[in-house]
C-alpha cells in the first residue's frame, strides 16, 4: 500500500512542453511512472515525448482518466493550474512551481476547498512511492521500497533523509515534500495522518524546520492519536537568526513557539525522538524500529 501515488496512478504533466515539464517528465517516464499526457494550452492534438498533448486538463480527464496531476507551470500562472485540475476532477494536484504570489495561492486555497482533492506543494519536490510512481522532482535512484514514511518541508532533507534509511537496509513506503511556503496544500500533520495510518508504513519520518505551527500541530495530533508508529523529527533552522526569513518562504519565525528549540521541545513532549543533527535521522530509525 502506498499514500497518494502508485504505479495505478494516471498521472498529467501540466506544463508538459516547456523546459522544466519536458526534463522532469522524461526523468518520471524513465523511473516508470505513469503518465498518460500532459497539458499545455494552444498544442492539443500534438504528441510530446510519446505522450498525447491536451489543451485542458478537463480533456485529458476525459480522454485518459487522468487521476494525478503535477504542475511546472509559471509562478503568474500556477494558482489558475491547481484551480483547474481541481476543477477537472484530478484528485491529487502536486504543484512543484517556486515563487507563486501568495494573494494567488489564498485565492487557489480557497477555491479547492469545494473539491475531492489532495494538493501537494507548492515550491515543493513532489511526492515518490519507491518502484511505482515518482511524481517530483527528487533523484529517484536514492529510494528503494520499504516500511518507512517521510514528510518533510525541505526537498534535500527528503532525499538525504530517504538515503540514511536506505543505507541502514531499510527503505521507504511514500515519501511527500509538503513544501516550504507560506500557504502550502497538505500540512505537515495531515501527511503524518496518511502515513499513520497507512498499514504498511512501520515508522515516520518527520522534517519541518523554524516558522509556523506546523510541526507542534502535527506533534499534538500524534500524541492524541494514541499511535504506537515511531516518528522521528528533525527541526532544520536552529542557527538562523530570529525575524529572518531563511530559505523558504514560510521559514521566518514569528515568536517564541517557532523556533527550532520551542518545536523540538513540544515534538519530544508528545512523543516524538527528535534528533538534532540530519546526520543522525537514520541511525535513529534503525534504533526505534529494532
Amino acid at each position: 500500500m502506498s499514500v497518494l501515488v502508485n504505479k495505478d496512478s494516471k498521472i498529467i504533466v501540466q506544463g508538459f512542453t516547456g523546459s522544466e515539464g519536458t526534463f522532469h517528465a522524461e526523468q518520471m517516464i524513465e523511473y516508470g511512472t505513469n503518465v498518460v499526457g500532459g497539458v499545455t494550452p494552444g498544442k492539443g492534438g500534438q504528441e510530446h515525448l510519446g505522450k498525447p498533448v491536451f489543451n485542458t486538463v478537463a480533456e485529458a480527464v476525459a480522454e485518459v482518466g487522468a487521476d494525478v496531476s503535477i504542475i511546472f507551470v509559471p509562478p503568474a500562472f500556477a494558482a489558475d493550474a491547481i484551480m483547474e485540475a481541481a476543477n477537472a476532477g484530478i484528485k491529487v494536484i502536486i504543484t512543484i512551481t517556486e515563487g507563486i504570489p501568495v494573494a494567488d495561492m489564498v485565492k487557489a486555497y480557497d477555491y479547492i476547498k469545494k473539491f475531492d482533492c489532495v494538493l501537494v506543494g507548492p515550491n515543493c519536490p513532489g511526492v515518490i512511492t519507491p518502484g511505482e510512481a515518482k511524481v517530483g522532482i527528487m533523484p529517484g535512484f536514492v529510494f528503494k521500497k520499504g516500511n518507512v514514511g517521510i514528510v518533510s518541508k525541505s526537498g534535500t532533507l527528503t532525499y538525504e533523509a530517504a538515503d540514511q534509511v536506505v543505507r541502514q537496509g531499510l527503505g521507504i513506503t511514500t515519501a511527500i515534500g509538503i513544501g516550504g511556503d507560506p500557504i502550502i496544500g497538505t500540512t505537515t500533520k495531515q501527511a503524518v495522518e496518511m502515513l499513520i495510518n497507512d498499514p504498511e508504513t512501520e515508522c515516520v519520518v518527520m522534517i519541518g524546520e523554524i516558522g509556523g505551527q506546523l510541526e507542534a500541530d502535527a506533534a499534538n495530533w500524534y500524541k492524541e492519536s494514541g499511535s504506537k508508529k515511531p516518528i522521528v523529527g528533525f527541526i532544520a533552522g536552529e542557527t538562523a537568526p530570529a525575524g529572518r526569513t531563511m530559505g523558504h518562504a514560510g521559514a521566518i519565525v514569528g515568536g517564541s513557539d517557532d523556533t527550532a528549540q520551542a518545536k523540538k521541545k513540544i515534538m519530544r513532549e508528545c512523543g516524538i525522538h527528535v534528533v538534532d543533527s540530519p546526520a543522525d535521522i537514520g541511525r535513529k530509525v534503525k534504533e526505534v524500529m529494532a
